[in-house]
């Protein structure tokens, strides 16, 4: 799966790939080469962060799971144990 960028996202992806190349090295890169950086970057390393995103996700969504369970529980067969709950307070 080919993760696919807005237009006006992909714009500012270029422009910040940018001006990271011309402050961080000897020689600045064009829009075309940080077009070509970018579309490398999501095809070869953006599954591994989606990837850890859904797996991240995942695991958030079992945790709530699992205190959704302890939220609405409620004790079976409870009327008896009321019922004389009630006859010894009176």
């Amino acid at each position: 799966m080919t993760i696919q960028i807005a237009k006006e996202a992909r714009k500012e992806a270029i422009t910040s790939i940018e001006r990271y190349a011309r402050e961080n090295f000897p020689e600045p890169i064009g829009s075309l080469e940080a077009d070509s950086l970018l579309t490398f970057f999501l095809e070869e390393i953006g599954p591994l962060v989606y990837n850890k995103a859904v797996t991240d996700v995942q695991e958030r969504l079992q945790a709530r799971i699992m205190e959704v369970d302890i939220e609405v529980h409620e004790a079976e067969f409870q009327y008896w144990r009321k019922h004389d709950a009630k006859r010894q307070k009176r």
